[in-house]
């Protein structure tokens, strides 16, 4: 990778250290339980560089799941025993989800880990898809598959702070809505902290 390539800042940030974050990263009156076990999970963050510069494809969650109905999230889930690797998790939920093919992805590095109010600890791997791919949405699991310019999510100030009652208590969480689509909770926070390396 060059210079002039557009994933050069990418990597470049990737060397830069970073924090784990946390759904509790916004709420400090209400820390995590102590002692949890937390489940480890990974998600892969698909850059595409195409003429109109870098996206990043995201998918819509299914209306019909138990959990998590309709929201935005990246590919990816919980790391099975069989996954030789928190990247190997991610590239086989993404290829189970939207048939992004493994092969057609390029590893670039990880962020680091993401530990959700839920109790997993999510690891977001960056990939460069080399080629585009008609997405094949995973029926019952994904609604549809979609992709959001990266100096959209890079920009802090298209993120906002919000708050819900959950479980009996407010919770705050990023957001960085993109037309139709409303980002937030553990995908607009991984998003933050990527810009948050970006930023010069």
């Amino acid at each position: 990778m060059t210079d002039d390539d557009p994933l050069a800042p990418i990597l470049r940030a990737l060397a830069r250290p970073g924090a784990p974050s946390s759904d509790f990263d916004l709420n400090k009156a209400t820390p995590p339980p102590a002692g949890r076990t937390l489940r480890q999970a990974a998600v892969l963050v698909p850059l595409l560089a195409g003429p109109s510069g870098i996206g990043v494809i995201l998918t819509k969650r299914s209306s019909r799941l138990r959990h998590h109905p309709g929201q935005i999230a990246f590919p990816g889930g919980k790391v099975d025993p069989t996954d030789a690797s928190t990247a190997a998790a991610a590239l086989r939920e993404s290829h189970e989800e939207i048939g992004l093919d493994p092969a057609n992805v390029m590893v670039l590095g990880q962020l680091p880990t993401h530990e959700t109010g839920t109790g997993y600890c999510i690891t977001p791997v960056l990939g460069r898809v080399l080629a585009a791919f008609d997405p094949r949405p995973e029926a019952g699991e994904v609604d549809e598959v979609f992709t959001v310019p990266l100096a959209h999510l890079c920009d802090p100030t298209r993120y906002r702070v919000q708050s819900r009652i959950w479980m009996g208590q407010q919770r705050n969480y990023f957001t960085v809505p993109y037309g139709p689509y409303y980002i937030w909770g553990a995908t607009a926070r991984i998003l933050r902290a990527l810009a948050d390396r970006l930023a010069p």
